[in-house]
């Protein structure tokens, strides 16, 4: 129904911020993200908006960009998560680090944010993983992620590697995307750790 809003930007509080166009407040629900986005109270902004409507609750949540927003319609897709859930999910991640740490199955992406456990975590996973990988990923950029997601037996042994050693599986897909396609997993494994090191 709402597609955006433009207006001025008269409050910020914690969670939420109104925006007033044509002489309406319109209190938006916001993620940290697209909080920390926003100018201060006076400034014009544009955020992308979905409406949620369940009996009892008409709610409007606002974003700062496209990618968050379809990340958000994304996760409320998922059976037992919420739009709350969404947001404080997308409030720890941007939508960038949400698609691979779906792509790549990093469950523990999830697991940090407080309310979403292992259970939602995997089901957010399963769920959404064939869909991040056949749309979505080139819509953000991240098609050189596509061939490690894909996963080639070294591949999935270098990422299981590096897994093991206390990195994330979004970190492992990450740092292995850059690699040539040929290295054995046991090349993978060694320029992985040289990268990993100097960040």
């Amino acid at each position: 129904m709402f597609y955006s809003i433009r207006g001025k930007l008269i409050l910020k509080d914690r969670s939420f911020a109104v925006i007033e166009a044509g002489g309406v407040g319109y209190a938006c629900n916001l993620s940290a993200v697209t909080l920390s986005s926003l100018g201060a109270a006076g400034c014009e902004e544009t955020l992308f908006t979905y409406l949620f409507v369940r009996e009892g609750d008409i709610s409007l949540y606002g974003f700062y960009t496209l990618d968050e927003l379809n990340c958000f319609k994304m996760l409320i897709s998922v059976s037992g998560v919420g739009p709350k859930a969404a947001l404080a999910i997308l409030s720890v991640t941007n939508s960038r680090d949400f698609i691979l740490a779906v792509a790549s199955g990093d469950t523990k992406a999830f697991t940090k944010v407080k309310g979403i456990g292992a259970k939602i975590a995997q089901r957010i996973v399963i769920e959404l993983k064939d869909k991040v990988l056949k749309e979505k990923m080139s819509e953000v950029g991240m098609d050189d992620f596509a061939v490690p997601l894909a996963a080639s037996e070294s591949v999935s042994e270098a990422v299981s590697a590096l897994v093991s050693l206390g990195y994330s599986q979004s970190e492992a897909v990450t740092v292995i995307a850059g690699l040539p396609p040929e290295f054995t997993a046991g090349e993978m494994i060694k320029h992985s750790l040289k990268k990993l090191a100097v960040r």
